[in-house]
């Protein structure tokens, strides 16, 4: 569980990924961290990085899956037939590659 100071930090330093301004390394390991640990914490840092990458705003299907958080926040990760569908997953949250 967050305690309010700590998600208060996370969710000012995901204000700034989302409107691209400067994020120092140590900032972006500690939301890492958080996201790692967190599911709550990973879909606040999804939507920071889609809405960095969206700075237009959408309409239509992209806006339908930026507002369900659905989707990738990486355009260049999308799964192409004749992947192999486990190194694909590999880098999911851990939450998502649970055995």
């Amino acid at each position: 569980m967050l305690t309010p100071s700590t998600r208060l930090r996370l969710q000012a330093i995901l204000e700034r990924i989302g409107s691209d301004q400067p994020v120092s390394l140590q900032e972006r390991i500690y939301v890492q961290k958080f996201a790692d640990r967190d599911q709550g914490v990973a879909s606040w840092l999804l939507k920071a990085r889609r809405r960095q990458q969206q700075q237009t705003p959408a309409d239509g299907v992209e806006q339908l899956l930026s507002d369900l958080n659905l989707g990738t926040a990486d355009p260049d990760r999308t799964f192409r037939h004749g992947d192999d569908l486990e190194g694909w997953f590999g880098g999911a949250p851990g939450w998502v590659r649970r055995s």
